[in-house]
C-alpha cells in the first residue's frame, strides 16, 4: 500500500520529540487543549458503547489505537481509563519518548513505529481510532482516512480533529499560535491543508464511514482555556465518524 505519510511532516514533529511532556514547551498548545479534547472523547466513547464515565475503568474491555500518538498525551489517559492502547506514530523519535513516560507513569501501552496503513495491511483492528491532529499533515487524506477505515470493527468509532481553513484559522493558527504567541515553531502548520467541516465529513464518507457529531473547540482568552461548541467550529475542530455493523 502506498503510504499517506509526508516526509517533511514528519520531520517537523521529530525535531520537537523531547518537549512532547513539558507543559510549557513546545506542545504547550496541545497541553492547554487536552482536557477540552479528553472531555469530547470519553463522551463519545461512552455514548457508543454504553459505557459509565464514573466507573473505575469505564473503558476496559476496548481496543484503542491512537494514531499519530506523539509522546502518548492521549494514549495515557485512556489506557488509565481501561482501554487497551496502541500508540503509533511515524516519527521514530517519538516512540522512546512515549514508552519511557509510559514506563515512569506505570502504564502498559504498546508504543509502535507504524503508520495507519501499516497497521491496517497487518489486519489490526480496534473498537476506537483516535486521530486527532494528523489529517491536515499527511499527503493523501483520503487515502489515510480510508486506513483508519479498515483499522476499525464493524461498529467502531473514530475521532478526528483538525483545523477549520478560513481566515480565522489563518490568524488564530498560523500569526497567532506560530509568530505572535510563538506556541508552535513557525512552519509547523501549513494552512493550505487545512480542511473545512465539510470537506472532512465528505471525506470521511468517501472512506466508508458515517459521521454522527462534530463540535467546535474555542479558546477563550479571558478564561485562558479551551472549550466545546455545538456552533463554533471555525478554528479547531473535533468530529465522530461510526463504521456500521455488518448485516
Amino acid at each position: 500500500m502506498t503510504t499517506t505519510i509526508d516526509p517533511n511532516e514528519v520531520a517537523k514533529f521529530e525535531a520537537m520529540a523531547a518537549e512532547w511532556w513539558n507543559p510549557a514547551g513546545k506542545f504547550k498548545p496541545l497541553h492547554m487543549l487536552n482536557p477540552c479534547r479528553l472531555d469530547y472523547i470519553t463522551s463519545q466513547i461512552s455514548a457508543q458503547f454504553d459505557r459509565d464515565p464514573a466507573d473505575p475503568a469505564p473503558f476496559a474491555g476496548l481496543r484503542l489505537l491512537d494514531i499519530g500518538c506523539g509522546g502518548g498525551l492521549l494514549s495515557e489517559p485512556m489506557a488509565r481509563l481501561g482501554a487497551t492502547v496502541v500508540g503509533a506514530d511515524a516519527a521514530p523519535r517519538n516512540i522512546p519518548v512515549a514508552r519511557l513516560h509510559a514506563e515512569q507513569a506505570g502504564l502498559d501501552i504498546d508504543y509502535r513505529l507504524a503508520t495507519a496503513e501499516d497497521l491496517a495491511a497487518a489486519g489490526e483492528q480496534f473498537d476506537v481510532v483516535l486521530n486527532m491532529e494528523v489529517v491536515e499533515h499527511v499527503a493523501d487524506p483520503l487515502a489515510y482516512l480510508t486506513a483508519c477505515q479498515r483499522l476499525l470493527k464493524p461498529g467502531g468509532l473514530m475521532i478526528c480533529s483538525t483545523l477549520n481553513r478560513n481566515p480565522k484559522s489563518y490568524v488564530m493558527a498560523i500569526i497567532g499560535a506560530e509568530h505572535v504567541m510563538r506556541w508552535l515553531p513557525k512552519g509547523t502548520h501549513d494552512w493550505s491543508r487545512f480542511i473545512t467541516p465539510d470537506e472532512l465529513y465528505d471525506l470521511i464518507r468517501q472512506a466508508g464511514l458515517d459521521p454522527v457529531d462534530r463540535k467546535g473547540m474555542v479558546f477563550n482568552p479571558l478564561g485562558w482555556r479551551w472549550s466545546l461548541s455545538a456552533r463554533d467550529l471555525s478554528c479547531n475542530y473535533v468530529t465522530a465518524s461510526v463504521k456500521q455493523q455488518t448485516a
